[in-house]
């Protein structure tokens, strides 16, 4: 435990003064480190060493990050855009925010962020903790000021001693980016019909699927780019439908850089049967039409056609289902 978990530990103990010895070891137990269920044989995320990944932490991050107050009372929390039953994805095209307008790209999911090297889909941010006040500053998304926030949530006297538990000080911003950054770093995706395959389930998948992974692995060439434990090489790539760019520059708008004009990161496909509509624009409603976007790509994107017949496309399309998580990314309770 470091310094800041063994403040707030003492914080907490001077509260209590009746605390008795086993009251004081369930304390420490319970501001231990986070245990993460993470599959077999997967590393464990990276975590600033400023911001452990303890119990405490992740359940204050959960609290804030269903909390509508992060857009001060108008009816957007990060679940709003990020929703559990869509894999922390969204289900439309682009989220609605405080104002009722829409965003500027698709909401993609948060399945296994704690692995990535840069976050949102053009990489602009370099971590979860900053990431985290992106949504709030976005005149299209909870259009809040932070200090405004922070001082609605510091009348809510069990935020407040959550957080003088979790980190030692009363709730402020820096509290707050690092409480949601470690609830999300818990959202780990890796438990699927696929995995059981690759622990020797050889039931785990269908035929369709067997076919399918044959082709992802193979002459469809998708692990080049859909790799690792994640199924993402996190890198950026242009594949087809940004067009000429003009609505949105994607990579090109960190960069400055003329070739970087219309990539976007690599998604994830862990639970991707649940995470539609597709792409930076939301514009692919369904699963099927992906592949084929993949399998017959427009002449101006410069891909070869990955040369499927049509039973090929539902292969593939089985496989992918086969990558939905089969218990949920909440670990936090």
């Amino acid at each position: 435990m470091d310094h800041r978990a063994s403040f707030a530990l003492l914080i907490a103990v001077a509260m209590l003064p009746a605390c008795t010895k086993d009251v004081q070891e369930d304390l420490v137990a319970d501001n231990a480190l986070f245990a993460l269920d993470l599959p077999a044989g997967w590393p464990q995320p990276p975590v600033p060493e400023n911001n452990p990944l303890t119990n405490r932490s992740v359940q204050l991050g959960k609290a804030l990050f269903f909390d509508e107050r992060l857009s001060l009372g108008r009816g957007i929390s990060c679940a709003s855009c990020h929703r559990p039953g869509s894999a922390f994805s969204d289900s439309l095209p682009f989220s609605l925010g405080v104002h009722g307008e829409a965003g500027f790209r698709n909401a993609p999911s948060l399945a296994n962020v704690a692995y990535h090297p840069l976050l949102l889909r053009d990489g602009g941010v370099p971590t979860l903790e900053q990431q985290v006040l992106v949504p709030l500053l976005d005149e299209k998304e909870m259009d809040a000021n932070p200090q405004a926030v922070i001082e609605l949530l510091q009348a809510d006297a069990q935020l407040t001693a959550m957080s003088v538990r979790a980190y030692g000080r009363p709730l402020d911003q820096l509290v707050l980016t690092q409480a949601i950054a470690n609830y999300e770093r818990t959202l780990i995706s890796g438990h699927s019909r696929y995995d059981r395959y690759l622990q020797g389930d050889a039931s785990a998948l269908s035929e369709a699927g067997m076919r399918g992974l044959q082709l992802f692995n193979g002459s469809a060439h998708c692990s080049v780019c859909h790799s690792g434990p994640d199924l993402s090489d996190h890198d950026f790539h242009n594949v087809g439908t940004a067009g000429d760019g003009t609505a949105d520059a994607g990579r090109e708008r960190i960069t400055f850089l003329s070739e970087d004009r219309g990539k976007f990161k690599t998604p994830t496909l862990r639970n991707i049967s649940r995470t539609a509509p597709y792409m930076h624009h939301g514009g692919i409603a369904t699963l099927e039409a992906v592949v084929h976007h993949f399998n017959s790509p427009p002449p101006e994107a410069g891909m070869q056609s990955l040369g499927l017949s049509a039973n090929e496309e539902q292969d593939l399309v089985a496989f992918l289902r086969a990558l939905d998580n089969e218990r949920p990314l909440d670990q936090v309770p």
